[in-house]
């Protein structure tokens, strides 16, 4: 019985300790790994989305929704970008849209007005997450982001390529499709250099004109088109023209005088009023005495391209492409 007894203990108390050791495991493992176990590090998380940034801009600072559902567009360029990278528009000024953008001349997308006159009420009631502006609808800007965030990505021509290219990584930004931006943009910059290479080895110069009902001024430097001198290397024939929306008003007297090798024409009639007027206007006796002339070098440029929009990464690419078969 004795013996029996003993043995009853001796059973106990190895229980006893085997219950303990399993308790001390139990919390080490609640610790971490075990003293004599390799230590291993938990896995890392991401850090969520971004749902707003902030776009820094020539009218503001504003907090943008990333990816916005209702987004309505007053500047061509941007629109342009837009369509390139297959992010939907809500509303669109519907009034003389470029034939590359004909699409959103469809009635699935609002008509917020023009591109001078939005409409305010149409905008009201559409009540969009974005409104994105430039240059023709400054003056709007208070009134706009009383409907809706509204930021300013129109360009500046002083720095032209610089301007795009911030304009365009924001939007990139925005919707999520910064890789496809860099992308368009380093494509853009390859066409710049070698345009820029061979104009800048050329002996050749230019002048830029815009031709509007029967009249013409001319761009230089610096100007709405004066990415084809700052940035592609054409080497201007006046560097006296002074900087100013509407260009400085010139005669044709002026063009002999100058004389160019180039002459750049954009046609404002063609995209204002519906048909091209600047050769009939342009090519007259005078003109035709000049180096451009005589050797086929009067090029005329897509207006929708120059004059409607711009900025765009459709707009950029095909105004370089432009002067690159220009200078051929």
């Amino acid at each position: 019985m004795k013996k029996a007894l003993g043995l009853l203990s001796m059973i106990l108390v190895f229980t006893m300790v085997l219950v303990a050791c399993g308790s001390n495991s139990s919390n080490n493992n609640k610790g971490g790994a075990a003293t004599n176990a390799p230590a291993t590090d938990a896995p890392a998380t991401e850090a969520p989305a971004a749902t707003e940034i902030t776009v820094k801009h020539k009218l503001g600072e504003t907090v943008v929704p990333v990816n916005p559902e209702k987004v309505v567009v007053f500047d061509f360029g941007i629109l342009d970008t837009l369509d390139k990278l297959g992010v939907e528009v809500t509303g669109v000024p519907q009034a003389n849209i470029p034939p590359y953008l004909s699409k959103y001349e469809d009635s699935k997308y609002v008509n917020v007005g023009s591109l001078k006159e939005p409409d305010f009420e149409a905008l009201a009631e559409l009540s969009p997450d974005l409104i994105i502006i430039s240059g023709r609808q400054q003056t709007a800007y208070e009134e706009l982001t009383k409907i809706a965030k509204t930021i300013f990505l129109g360009l500046d021509t002083n720095n032209y390529i610089q301007s795009f290219e911030e304009n365009n990584k924001i939007v990139g930004q925005i919707f999520n499709k910064e890789a496809e931006v860099e992308t368009e943009i380093a494509a853009v910059e390859a066409t710049i250099n070698a345009v820029k290479e061979r104009a800048t080895a050329s002996d050749k110069n230019g002048l830029i004109i815009l031709a509007n009902e029967g009249n013409i001024s001319a761009y230089g430097a610096g100007s709405r088109f004066g990415i084809i001198h700052d940035v592609l290397g054409v080497t201007p024939v006046d560097t006296d023209i002074k900087v100013d929306t509407h260009g400085n008003p010139v005669t044709f007297e002026y063009i002999l005088e100058k004389n160019p090798d180039y002459l750049f024409v954009v046609d404002r009639d063609q995209v204002v009023a519906g048909e091209a007027a600047a050769k009939a206007t342009v090519e007259n006796d005078l003109v035709k005495n000049t180096k451009a002339f005589k050797e086929g070098n009067i090029v005329y440029l897509d207006p929708n391209y120059w004059y409607l929009s711009g900025g765009g990464l459709v707009s950029v690419s095909e105004m370089v492409k432009a002067i690159d078969a220009a200078i051929k």
